[in-house]
């Protein structure tokens, strides 16, 4: 059995900054689990920047960004947490602007700011359009510079745990198919979102699965706030793929059929910057009211013009976006404007922590999208999600390292390996009936109908019997692919059972909230209820294998709830 200290479940930018704090701690053994190369991993997507109040552009505070924040999640956000990120943010930038992270600059050399949605002033620091790519590159780098241990290609499949304290995970080797237990005093999970339950039409990496907040359901630990999903408001027509935000804080237009810059009737003051799940709706109304286009395909879209911007500033700030135009869409935006449509996005919701990223179990931490700190609420703001990961993964590091400094390693109950080599053999060895992209469709077409951008009580019931259903067949998958070496077909099936899981909470947080809140929009309830609601969900797992749903208030310290306007 292999033995850490502290194992990290996840090498994106929150699993890498944890592993990065807790190497400078002498003596530790701390070792990284990925499912993919580090450098792979879904923080290189994240494209037009991170935010802190640095002022290098206009005024700003941290005390500005907080607010920001609190009023852009409706204000479902915990405060303390959302002002221990934003005072953090301007240090963290300057740590990994000495790290060598090489971001855009001013004509004085100081860190260039953009404009995003729902910012009062431009914050968000940026690499062109590649912030999350030099993230990751550069804290790889520093990680390897600090001789952390990469277990590569390793997928992560139960938590162990004796009530109170973490054992430790059990995982298997992808690269040979052997399932290990590995002990541990402390586990971080930092494992990503969730938005590819919504298969056909997201942003999303292949491997956001939810296998974090799976596991963590699995073993008895609270979820938060499940129901709130963001669509990003600008995904390519076809695929998905995300144009980021960055294109609308340069200056780009949404455009309908009828030349209009639509926001105009939505938003007047912000215009295409106002917050996400703003804009998405926006630009889905106008879809439905037609005033959108449709292509001979049976894609309905609008536009997203940065004609006006120019050659120079396209190919400075923007390249990457021109390459995706260009590669995926057949349009060169410097002469065309994009076709666009809303695509889920990010997680709001996820593993219940504190603000040191600690869950009830005592060792087990959770960072980055798999958890709910919250720092995010209804609604996450763009250039928000790279600092919640590199903040909130410095702190449970930190915290990890401390605490593991002080505790011995508890048993860890072998039995648990064998239950996952049976798990996985059962699969394997099953008569199934069911196909997995069958069901990965059908999984993906019913969240989309009743817990996609919009929202109400009989289509929402109508798909948690759905997911139920497809849950219960699941059940009678079986792979196909008989070798142990490499096999996709395994790791796409247990990704697949932690979808189907998640999903459900999402499903069943919705139906339970009966208000309008940021991402969460209800046709039936379309206010928000601050009386009612202005508290946060938490789903768990009973010991009967069912899911409960109970209330948990929200931290207010500044910012009373007001009329969320833009």
């Amino acid at each position: 059995m292999l033995q850490y200290d502290i194992v990290i479940v996840g090498a994106g930018g929150g699993g890498l900054y944890a592993a990065l704090e807790t190497s400078k701690k002498k003596g530790l053994k701390v070792a990284v689990i990925s499912k993919v190369f580090p450098t792979r991993s879904h923080t290189g997507a994240a494209q037009g920047g991170i935010n802190a109040a640095l002022g290098n552009v206009a005024p700003d505070s941290p005390e500005k960004h907080s607010y920001d924040t609190v009023k852009g999640s409706d204000f479902l956000a915990d405060q303390d947490a959302v002002e221990l990120m934003c005072e953090t943010a301007p240090k963290i930038i300057r740590e990994m602007e000495h790290m060598g992270l090489p971001f855009s600059r001013l004509e004085d050399g100081r860190i260039a700011q953009r404009p995003f949605g729902g910012a009062s002033f431009p914050r968000t620091c940026y690499a062109a359009d590649k912030t999350g790519h030099v993230m990751l590159q550069t804290l790889y780098e520093q990680c390897l510079k600090n001789n952390v241990t990469f277990l590569d290609e390793w997928f992560a499949l139960s938590l162990v745990h004796n009530g109170e304290r973490i054992a430790g995970i059990v995982a298997v080797d992808l690269k040979t198919g052997e399932v290990h237990g590995i002990r541990a005093k402390a586990v971080i999970l930092a494992t990503g979102g969730h938005a590819r339950i919504y298969w056909k039409r997201t942003s999303n990496a292949l491997g956001n699965t939810g296998d974090g907040p799976a596991m963590a359901l699995r073993a008895g630990i609270p979820l938060k706030d499940m129901e709130f999903v963001q669509f990003h408001p600008t995904g390519l027509r076809r695929t998905g793929i995300l144009v980021t935000e960055g294109a609308r804080g340069e200056g780009g237009y949404l455009i309908n059929n009828k030349g209009e810059r639509f926001m105009k009737r939505y938003a007047p003051e912000k215009m295409e910057l106002a917050p996400r799940d703003l804009v998405s709706r926006a630009i889905e109304t106008e879809i439905l009211e037609g005033r959108g286009f449709k292509d001979d395909e049976g894609n309905e879209f609008v536009y997203l013009d940065l004609r006006h911007l120019g050659r120079k500033k396209m190919l400075e700030r923007l390249p990457q976006i021109r390459e995706l135009a260009i590669d995926f869409e057949g349009v060169d935006p410097i002469e065309e404007p994009i076709p666009v449509r809303p695509t889920a996005h990010y997680s709001m919701g996820g593993i219940d922590t504190d603000i040191y990223g600690r869950t009830r179990i005592k060792g087990l931490y959770a960072v980055g999208e798999c958890a709910c700190v919250s720092v995010h609420g209804a609604n996450r703001l763009g250039g928000n999600s790279l600092l919640d990961i590199v903040v909130f993964g410095k702190i449970a590091g930190e915290d990890a390292a401390n605490y593991v400094s002080e505790v011995s390693f508890i048993p860890f109950e072998e039995s648990r390996v064998r239950d996952e080599e049976e798990r996985i053999e059962s699969l394997f060895s099953g008569d199934g009936t069911e196909r997995l992209a069958d069901l990965r469709n059908e999984l993906s077409d019913v969240m989309t109908y009743g817990a996609g951008i919009f929202r109400e009580e009989k289509k929402m019931r109508e798909t948690l019997e759905k997911v139920r259903e497809i849950k219960e067949r699941a059940k009678r998958l079986k792979i196909e692919d008989t070798e142990r070496v490499f096999n996709t077909n395994l790791q796409q099936t247990l990704e697949f059972l932690n979808m189907v899981e998640v999903a459900e909470t999402i499903v069943l947080g919705a139906i339970e909230r009966k208000e309008s809140r940021g991402a969460h929009f209800r046709l039936d309830y379309p206010k928000r209820d601050d009386e009612n609601f202005l508290k946060h969900s938490i789903i768990e797992k009973g010991e009967d294998g069912d899911l409960r749903i109970s209330w948990k208030p929200v931290k207010i310290t500044k910012f009373q709830p007001e009329e969320r306007k833009y």
